[in-house]
């Protein structure tokens, strides 16, 4: 069977892709650019968040990385049922769907009045993003032809780029003018936006099979991921990860998970299709993505407190100086197939890991006077690296599969990721958390109990105590500083030991170029394109 005859109402697009399928990528980019956007103005607006009302939601570190995770755990448990519904009833009502739920969302969290508040209302936020971020890549794969699949996945890619440079400086922008809430307020135009352009340019398209929907699979998996990241914030709370309440979650939901995996292989319609999992083009990219965000995301995670709470830049100077992280990811990732089709995904891949474990380990070279300038060249040595990684890792995924289950591909992709990412942040924010509390403690041991132990679970929880103490409390704020710069370097050197793993995952698994042909090698056929990264199984 043809590829245009598997794609259902992408039927009647031709082999050579939709005549206005670049039109089609900029609007797939807008709702793209809210999802990523969002969670990039957050990082910014973390250290306002921790201050106590009305500035801010007067929020500990814990309910900040639930702000964080609430959003990620619904939006990573419902991305495989949210891609199978966009297979079995249309991507665009799933995009259209997806975008009204995301701006409900925003508009809410924008109003929040309390911490507890704002994380149901970011879990709402996952609900819509669910359902927004597999459709657009699995939209792009069926307008694109097979060999333009890579650059536009490599654009794709540079969105990417674009909502995390535009995310910080937007924020830090909002929140010199206006109350914390702007920062979600301002996805509720672009969401507006976003819906008039996919209602006009972007085609419909439907598995003609689509697989059932698996409710007790995406059950378990929510449950498992929820008690697993409440298990290590929680030890990063108590700094006791032997705490029976930490064991028992954390044990509780690694087993939930386990119990997942096994349903999962013999589920007759699988939320997760573990046989997927057997093609290294496919799972060894899976990992590539999953080890890369576990690292990026639980350290841009506490750069923003790094920035403003150590180093007193305004939120709006925050913004600014994580620019570098994205240009890098803007410039290189629509050019990195040039590098892949040179060199291969896997030592493309394989490299930009090691570039990112580098930028990691360099991280430890900051303290509270370090030159700014040695923090933008680590920046864009990170962005650069994951720049060559995203895009080869995400075209092995797509096109390891068959285009009518480009919905279910883009949900585990996306998937991935985002579990990656939740997961770095709740351990790199809770090995952060215990570390910072035990560098800490003993400046704190003329507090109270009850305000020592607050005050001990982060940096702006001891800053505010310094406030509120007034000339008192000035003798806190340099021993805060000093013991959250150790707790960051503690914390980078195991992210970029994840991110070394993950290089050494790639370069054993994830398959290299084909051997060249001997018609190739004589020349023969020097006008046939080279096959996409990926397409081989």
């Amino acid at each position: 069977m043809s590829t245009s005859a598997t794609r259902g109402d992408a039927a009647r697009i031709p082999d050579t892709g939709h005549p206005r399928r670049w039109a089609i990528l900029a609007a797939l980019m807008l709702g793209l650019l809210i999802v990523v956007l969002d969670n990039s103005i957050l990082n910014v607006a973390m250290r306002v968040m921790a201050q106590p009302g009305p500035t801010g939601l007067g929020a500990t570190q814990g309910e900040l990385e639930w702000a964080v995770n609430s959003y990620t755990l619904v939006f990573a448990g419902l991305l495989f049922t949210a891609g199978l519904l966009g297979d079995r009833l249309g991507r665009k009502k799933a995009l259209l769907a997806g975008l009204v739920v995301f701006g409900a969302g925003s508009a809410l969290a924008a109003l929040s009045s309390a911490p507890g508040e704002l994380i149901a209302y970011r879990a709402l936020m996952g609900v819509g993003g669910a359902f927004v971020m597999p459709a657009t890549l699995a939209v792009l794969v069926n307008v694109f032809p097979r060999e333009e699949q890579p650059k536009a996945i490599g654009v794709w890619a540079g969105g990417v780029g674009l909502a995390i440079a535009v995310g910080p400086v937007t924020g830090g922008l909002l929140l010199q003018h206006f109350w914390w809430g702007s920062v979600f307020l301002v996805n509720v135009p672009i969401v507006l936006v976003a819906l008039v352009a996919m209602a006009l340019l972007v085609p419909d398209s439907r598995d003609p099979a689509p697989g059932r929907i698996d409710p007790l699979g995406v059950l378990l998996s929510v449950a498992g991921l929820v008690l697993l990241v409440y298990g290590i914030i929680k030890g990063g709370q108590l700094a006791d990860f032997t705490d029976p309440e930490v064991l028992a979650t954390a044990g509780g939901g690694a087993l939930v998970l386990v119990v997942f995996v096994l349903y999962e292989r013999r589920a007759a319609h699988p939320a997760l299709d573990m046989s997927w999992f057997r093609n290294p083009a496919f799972s060894a990219a899976v990992s590539a993505i999953a080890f890369v965000f576990f690292a990026l995301m639980g350290v841009t995670f506490f750069s923003a407190f790094y920035l403003q709470s150590v180093r007193d830049f305004s939120p709006l100077e925050a913004g600014l100086l994580m620019v570098p992280l994205a240009v890098a990811q803007m410039i290189f990732a629509p050019r990195a197939q040039r590098v892949v089709a040179r060199f291969g995904a896997k030592a493309v891949c394989a490299v930009g890991l090691v570039g990112v474990a580098a930028g990691m380990w360099a991280l430890m070279l900051l303290d509270e006077t370090t030159p700014i300038w040695v923090l933008e060249v680590i920046f864009f040595v990170q962005g650069t690296s994951m720049a060559h990684i995203m895009p080869p890792a995400t075209v092995s995924i797509m096109q390891s599969l068959p285009p009518e289950k480009a919905g279910s591909g883009s949900a585990v992709n996306n998937t991935f990721r985002q579990v990656g990412g939740s997961l770095g942040v709740a351990v790199l924010g809770s090995l952060l958390s215990a570390r910072y509390r035990a560098g800490v403690e003993d400046d704190l041991t003329a507090l109270p109990e009850g305000a020592r132990h607050s005050a001990g679970e982060s940096i702006e929880a001891t800053l505010g105590v310094a406030q509120r103490l007034g000339p008192a409390g000035r003798a806190l704020v340099d021993p805060a500083k000093a013991a959250f710069v150790d707790a960051m370097h503690v914390t980078v050197a195991v992210a970029g030991t994840i991110a070394l793993v993950g290089a050494a995952v790639v370069a054993v698994w994830l398959p290299g170029r084909p051997a060249a042909t001997p018609e190739e090698n004589r020349g023969v056929n020097d006008e046939e394109p080279e096959e996409p990264v990926g397409a081989r199984r």
